[in-house]
């Protein structure tokens, strides 16, 4: 299970941290943190350090109810950003957060090596096709509506038989544009209330289908910080036992805040896995 990031083949058949890198004033855990050029050149090497092979960078918050904002301040946000890790550490893996077509292809073009997709194409109907132009792997994740809209959308016959029958459809789609490498995310907290999220941390299985990788983010979200009546500042512990989980799963990715943290529970998952 490999995918190719410019030129370089990523196995992940052993799993892999993808480090989270916010360059939102709002984010719901780190929004505002990374305020200039040595604070996030710090985070990019202290994150690669700490084991991570995927740098996540994000501009537009997808928290529920987060403030729309341009095509043009999303692009003002991210783009001098991959310039200024890619001039630091030429080397990083890059995945770009963003459900607009015109900033997966400007930031591809500066470097990047991944788009991730929140809405797996269906806030931008160009993004699909412009995927499989460029040729990169691509993150699909299962959300309904909007980030402004997606809370009140949390209905379903049939939480799972409806996320399988989305990325059926979804990874169809992709392979018709010549998408050869794709990474399927069920979208915790999207479009899905607390006990929803537990129900597909507990059937992450069943998503693995057609041999494709499954990333989880479950990094300090509401499913956690809720359930205990704490912080998002609070819910590494929780973060960690839900990542377990999520590996036991058969997770590939995990995308998260703290990357250390995260290579240990691979670790740990790994030598449990190899005794039995």
């Amino acid at each position: 299970m490999t995918i190719n990031c410019k030129g370089f083949l990523i196995d992940l058949s052993s799993p892999k941290v993808m480090g989270i890198l916010n360059l939102t004033p709002d984010s719901f855990y780190d929004g505002g943190k990374y305020k200039n050029e040595t604070q996030i050149l710090q985070q990019v090497e202290r994150m690669l350090l700490e084991g991570s092979t995927f740098i996540d960078l994000g501009a537009y918050s997808s928290r529920p109810g987060a403030d729309h904002i341009s095509i043009e301040e999303e692009k003002k946000r991210i783009l001098p950003v991959v310039t200024l890790i890619l001039s630091k550490f030429p080397d990083a893996i890059l995945s770009i957060d963003t459900f607009r077509s015109e900033i997966a292809k400007q930031c591809i073009d500066a470097g990047a090596a991944i788009i991730n997709d929140i809405s797996a194409g269906n806030l931008d109907k160009k993004m699909i096709q412009t995927v499989g132009q460029l040729k990169v792997p691509y993150i699909m994740m299962h959300m309904k509506g909007t980030p402004q809209t997606m809370k009140s959308l949390n209905q379903y016959e049939d939480l799972i038989k409806d996320i399988q029958f989305y990325f059926s459809q979804k990874v169809a789609e992709a392979r018709s544009e010549g998408i050869n490498d794709i990474i399927i995310d069920p979208g915790f907290g999207f479009a899905k209330n607390i006990d929803q999220n537990f129900e597909l941390l507990r059937s992450l299985d069943l998503l693995k289908f057609q041999g494709l990788p499954v990333l989880a983010g479950i990094s300090r979200k509401s499913m956690i910080y809720k359930t205990l009546d704490i912080n998002p500042s609070e819910s590494l512990n929780g973060t960690t036992s839900l990542n377990t989980i999520a590996l036991l799963k058969g997770a590939s990715i995990l995308r998260v805040h703290d990357v250390k943290e995260a290579m240990e529970c691979i670790a740990l998952t790994n030598k449990y896995r190899a005794q039995y």
